[in-house]
């Protein structure tokens, strides 16, 4: 019965990336939330040191698809090379 912990973990990471920018926290809320769907569902009956390898290996791709899926959000400032009135 461990599988609500996970989901309750990916929302609450959900609700700190809401408060922090930058797509940090995202990648592990979607692998808590793919552990704890996982375990729900009974596809995934493993021990707890094999959920967090799941959970690292899941939130380390959905974060390079997350990167992937939004290139510009890395911090980078627009500089303008032209002024609107030349």
């Amino acid at each position: 019965m461990v599988w609500w912990l996970w989901l309750v973990a990916g929302f609450a990471i959900g609700i700190i990336e809401v408060l922090v920018p930058g797509y940090i926290f995202l990648g592990f809320a979607v692998g808590a939330l793919a552990v704890g769907v996982l375990l729900w569902s009974g596809l995934l009956a493993v021990g707890l040191s094999a959920q967090l390898a799941i959970f690292a290996l899941v939130s380390l791709v959905a974060w390079f698809v997350l990167r992937a899926a939004f290139p510009g959000q890395r911090g980078a400032v627009k500089r303008w090379e032209r002024d609107i009135n030349d």
